[in-house]
């Protein structure tokens, strides 16, 4: 069996939005528990950027519409190997 390559999903900080709504977002878009939703937003608000997720580029590319959406800044790349 094949293995999709991976690719990472990034959160980047923004002033706009209220840390609760970011974290609800996680929680609800890349069905991350609130502990994992809520560390993510801490770091992407302390040091600009945080790693949500890693997963095959078709799903990173629909994460990425999706916050997008809900007016967050997310990013993506392949995964170095």
């Amino acid at each position: 069996m094949h293995r999709l390559p991976p690719w990472k999903v990034l959160l980047h900080n923004d002033a706009v939005n209220d840390m609760d709504y970011v974290v609800e977002s996680i929680v609800r878009l890349a069905r991350a528990t609130v502990p994992n939703a809520t560390r993510c937003m801490v770091e992407a608000h302390r040091k600009g950027v945080s790693l949500i997720t890693v997963t095959h580029r078709e799903h990173a590319e629909l994460l990425n519409e999706q916050f997008r959406s809900a007016r967050l800044k997310v990013t993506i790349e392949p995964e170095a190997r």
